[in-house]
């Protein structure tokens, strides 16, 4: 395979069409090694339009999703962002090569361990890996913006509340098969907006936060 025909390809068939136009992060996709991330079984399959397994019932986003998450996302140098969901850690490698210091947190030891290996080897820097459950929250510093690589029924506020003045989180929200992208940002304490982006359907996180349910 050439593998830079195929990531090219990706770019303009997949990437450019969904709208993501940000010359810098189409840039960034050329340089951060998407093929270093997946697991050796799908290697010829890195720049394929389809969530690839990393094992465990997890998966990869696709490429379209991972760039126009960063490009929603608009993050300037320096700022603290939090993953909830370190996968093959690659789109954490797209959130620390913006410039971000990067908090990510991954549930599946198996995956923060393979994650580790792959990050080192990029040599990105800015990133601090943690295991944990990170669906309701964690910790308690603030963020700039929050990342939900799963989806969730619904946001939980203690997510919201681990915004700095002006942070977003992003979120897939609602259950399969009715799902919507949102952007939440704080506008002042206690008050946030709502911008949906798009449709989709993505596994939920484990443990993620549950709305009362109606029981007959």
């Amino acid at each position: 395979m050439d593998i830079e025909r195929a990531r090219f390809n990706m770019v303009e068939q997949q990437i450019r069409t969904w709208d993501v136009l940000d010359q810098d992060i189409l840039d960034l996709l050329f340089t951060v090694k998407r093929e270093e991330f997946v697991p050796a079984a799908y290697r010829m399959l890195a720049f394929a339009d389809l969530e690839i397994p990393l094992g465990d019932g997890e998966k990869m986003w696709t490429p379209r999703m991972e760039a126009r998450v960063l490009q929603e996302l608009a993050l300037e140098m320096g700022e603290a962002v939090l993953e909830i969901g370190t996968g093959s850690g690659y789109f954490t490698a797209l959130l620390a090569s913006r410039g971000a210091e990067v908090t990510t947190v991954e549930i599946n030891p198996r995956l923060v361990a393979e994650a580790r290996v792959r990050l080192a080897r990029s040599g990105i820097g800015g990133i601090e890996q943690k295991e944990g459950d990170g669906a309701q929250g964690f910790g308690s510093e603030l963020y700039d913006a929050i990342v939900l690589t799963g989806s969730t029924p619904i946001l939980p506020a203690a997510l919201v509340a681990q915004l700095n003045p002006g942070g977003r989180v992003f979120a897939v929200v609602g259950d399969a098969p009715v799902m919507t992208a949102r952007l939440v940002r704080w506008v002042g304490p206690e008050s946030v907006t709502t911008t949906g982006l798009f449709e989709t359907v993505i596994d939920p996180l484990k443990n993620a936060a549950q709305p009362a349910r109606f029981r007959f």
